[in-house]
C-alpha cells in the first residue's frame, strides 16, 4: 500500500484512508468484523505491527535523508529541495508541498 509513498504531499484524509485500508486488511486476516467491536490496538498487538502513519512518515524521512545525500547538481535534489518562485498559483489555500510535509514529519519527531 505504501509503494511510492515517500514522495506523496499526505493530507490528514489520505493517512485516515490509508489507516481505515490497513484495519480493514488486519481485521480480515485475523478473522474479525467490526461486529465483533475488538479495539484497533488489540488487533495491531496480536498481529504485531505498527501504525500505517508512522511508517509513511519512516520512509518519507528516509527518501529525505538519500536525497540529501545526493550531490547537489543531481536532478533528484534540484526537482524536489528547489523551489521556483516565478510560477503563478491558483486561488484558494496553497497545496501542500513534499518539504513542507517533510518539515511537519521532522518537527513530530523532534529531529
Amino acid at each position: 500500500m505504501l509503494y511510492g509513498a515517500e514522495c506523496w504531499p499526505t493530507k490528514r484524509r489520505h493517512v485516515q484512508q490509508l489507516s481505515v485500508a490497513e484495519m480493514r486488511m488486519l481485521r480480515w486476516f485475523c478473522g474479525h468484523t467490526r461486529r465483533d467491536r475488538v479495539r484497533n490496538e488489540v488487533i495491531r498487538d496480536r498481529v504485531g505491527v505498527a501504525p500505517i502513519e508512522e511508517k509513511l512518515t519512516q520512509h518519507r524521512l528516509r527518501w529525505f535523508g538519500h536525497v540529501q545525500r545526493r550531490p547537489p547538481e543531481a536532478p533528484v535534489r534540484n526537482g524536489v529541495l528547489e523551489r521556483v518562485d516565478n510560477v503563478k498559483r491558483g486561488r484558494g489555500r496553497p497545496k501542500l508541498t513534499w518539504d513542507e510535509s517533510v518539515k511537519r514529519d521532522l518537527k513530530d519527531w523532534n529531529l
